[in-house]
């Protein structure tokens, strides 16, 4: 996992880096996050959204007047976490895998593709 970190508008968020994206997408080392209860990989947000909610996490519906507008965000009643995901799946990446992965360690696990 590489990249810039980027502050902008009091934010700082992990912008990974192009080129070695490409580098590694042309090597065959994209990354997928693997649902390691059944042994499948999540290729959608519908399947990711159901095994997230086996788990007891529940979507989060926040107003659009604060930063939830381009988000998709997770709760769970039972811990202070909070999974936020681009609601564009095309953007889902290895940042948000392992944001998954450290909420939920022993039902997903991310592998190279």
């Amino acid at each position: 996992m590489s990249g810039v970190w980027v502050f902008r508008n009091g934010v700082v968020r992990l912008v990974e880096n192009p080129t070695s994206g490409n580098a590694a997408a042309a090597s065959g080392k994209r990354k997928a996050l693997l649902h390691t209860l059944s042994g499948e990989v999540v290729t959608s947000y519908a399947s990711l959204e159901r095994k997230l909610a086996a788990l007891g996490w529940e979507r989060y519906y926040a107003d659009n007047n604060g930063c939830g507008g381009g988000l998709l965000q997770y709760h769970k009643r039972t811990s202070v976490d909070l999974i936020s995901l681009p609601k564009d799946f095309a953007h889902f990446g290895s940042v948000h895998m392992y944001d998954i992965v450290v909420k939920n360690r022993d039902a997903f696990r991310v592998i190279d593709a």
